[in-house]
């Protein structure tokens, strides 16, 4: 396979790759709407939970165990949807690293063989060169990997953990600074991306 043949593979995976950086967006932006409909939620259930807040509804029978068992249901099944967000963004990590490691084969079984360093810099054009490709793929999986473990370990496990604990001791404090920390997380640096896309897409942006 030549060398401009391989480039312009490399350019169809930088697609994907792009594809799924703006549904690993939509996600986060799926992902601080259910925690803001928790959040809302789990601040309902204490005023809830105080029947002077019912006035003449606290004669209606039941009322404020029908009332309660829905909102935990409710609760609930956004807890779940949660889960499922952070299972999406677990299979944009495992494509993401795909792309890269069948980008690394692809270079390994080109037609020469192993190719060399001056091979790999080499340029036609403005297009990008196979090291720029190689380096690139590798940088957005770095990005998306390590947000994923902080995404995985700190906001599936430890924030929606302490959602399930503010449940039974609600807090507004506790709850806008869990939020904050979802807002605030992944952190992938917009312009670094957009400077990789740039490299590899430059016969296209002149």
């Amino acid at each position: 396979m030549g060398m401009e043949a391989m480039v312009k593979r490399y350019q169809q995976r930088f697609r994907k790759v792009k594809d799924e950086m703006d549904s690993w967006a939509l996600l986060q932006s799926r992902l601080i709407s259910q925690f803001r409909n928790a959040s809302s939620i789990i601040q309902r259930l204490q005023v809830l939970q105080d029947s002077k807040n019912y006035g003449r509804l606290k004669d209606v029978v039941g009322i404020e165990e029908a009332l309660l068992a829905k909102q935990m249901e409710s609760l609930q099944n956004i807890f779940l949807s949660m889960k499922k967000t952070m299972e999406e963004f677990h299979a944009i990590v495992l494509s993401l690293g795909k792309i890269h490691r069948d980008g690394r084969q692809m270079v390994k079984g080109g037609a020469s063989g192993q190719l060399s360093v001056k091979q790999l810099q080499q340029r036609i054009g403005v297009k990008p060169s196979l090291a720029d490709c190689l380096d690139g793929l590798m940088l957005l999986q770095d990005m998306h990997c390590s947000e994923y473990v902080t995404l995985w370990y700190l906001l599936k496990s430890s924030l929606v953990s302490a959602l399930s604990e503010l449940t039974l001791k609600p807090s507004d404090s506790d709850l806008g600074a869990l939020q904050q920390l979802l807002v605030d997380q992944p952190n992938i640096p917009k312009e670094e991306v957009q400077f990789i896309f740039d490299i590899i897409f430059a016969e296209e942006i002149c």
